[in-house]
């Protein structure tokens, strides 16, 4: 492999002008068109490594996300990647398959320089590990430390579905979901939805577990036979689209009707493909805006600029079949 003393040489100009010439530098001309025909030449490629550690940038971030099997955090990952092209900075998707010990890991990975900082989307109990000297984005979260978030408006969110499902009929609403048994902006659509019932005097049921997501899916059939279908529950709001679905198998099985017996409302409004549209009623997210602000936060905290400490954003309403619009 070429290096850049062999550039230099057969471009016949200094090293140093050819290291200008990789970082930005200007030339003369007549050096520049020689050292670009010696790269071209030689098929040399920039070594990004010794220039991270010369620079003490990599021009890489990580991305910490509990599974990529979830479609919210698949297209989040896809819109990061592609607005962290226009800051000429790279991806390291760090799937931790929920596991506590794969974030710290991934978190010590970037306090020990190997990364320029981390876009965080973790509910596990990380708090210890994060400092406000890390460059660090969280997503949903809050830490302890003064680290930037990034959400979207959760508790509109909640307040929207049951709005949405009254103005479709539904007079007995139900909220379904699991989370974190540490504090995140998740809890605010469970507020939320419970506000504008209290405030409109809809009678709703609660079913909200805090603990792992496969024993919430053990007892969801009990859940759903003895919370809503005994109680006649007629409009449900889940928590977000992948346990909605999991709820409209269990209607399904049950022989209720949806949306003629009961309309089902999900959250993230996340597309499965490119190209086929969801069939399931959801608040969406603005996915696309998240990636943005949260990667332009963090290049702003890297480059030691002033940034915000709390960024929400609104949601809206995505209608599917599984309401009566």
């Amino acid at each position: 492999m070429a290096s850049i003393k062999d550039v230099a040489k057969l471009a016949k100009v200094s090293v140093g002008s050819v290291s200008k010439y990789l970082n930005g530098g200007k030339l003369k001309e007549k050096t520049t068109i020689a050292i670009e025909q010696a790269i071209k030449s030689l098929d040399y490629e920039k070594n990004a490594y010794a220039t991270g550690l010369r620079t003490n940038r990599t021009h890489t971030i990580a991305l910490i996300i509990p599974t990529i099997w979830h479609p919210f955090f698949s297209e989040l990952a896809f819109y990061i990647e592609a607005e962290l092209r226009s800051y000429q900075t790279k991806l390291i998707l760090c799937n931790t398959q929920n596991n506590y010990e794969n974030e710290v890991a991934y978190i010590s990975m970037a306090r020990q320089n190997k990364v320029d900082g981390l876009i965080a989307l973790t509910y596990s109990n990380v708090d210890e590990y994060i400092s406000s000297e890390l460059p660090i984005v969280s997503i949903d979260r809050y830490f302890s430390e003064k680290i930037p978030t990034i959400m979207s408006d959760n508790f509109a969110g909640g307040e929207l579905a049951a709005e949405k499902l009254k103005q479709a009929g539904a007079n007995k609403l139900a909220f379904i979901g699991y989370g974190s048994i540490y504090d995140n902006s998740t809890r605010d659509r469970y507020r939320g939805f419970q506000a504008y019932c209290q405030t409109h005097g809809l009678e709703s049921e609660i079913i909200y577990y805090e603990g792992h997501h496969r024993e919430f899916n053990e007892k969801l059939p009990e859940f759903v036979r003895e919370t809503i279908i005994s109680k006649d529950v007629n409009g449900i709001f889940v928590v977000n689209d992948e346990q909605a679905f999991e709820v409209l198998a269990l209607l399904q099985k049950n022989n209720v009707r949806v949306p003629e017996d009961i309309q089902v409302i999900g959250f993230d409004g996340s597309q499965q493909s490119t190209n086929i549209p969801s069939v399931l009623s959801s608040i969406r997210q603005p996915i696309p805006a998240i990636a943005a602000e949260a990667v332009k936060c963090l290049i702003n905290i890297i480059e030691k600029k002033e940034t915000s400490l709390k960024t929400i954003l609104p949601v809206t309403y995505q209608p599917g079949t599984t309401t009566r619009d």
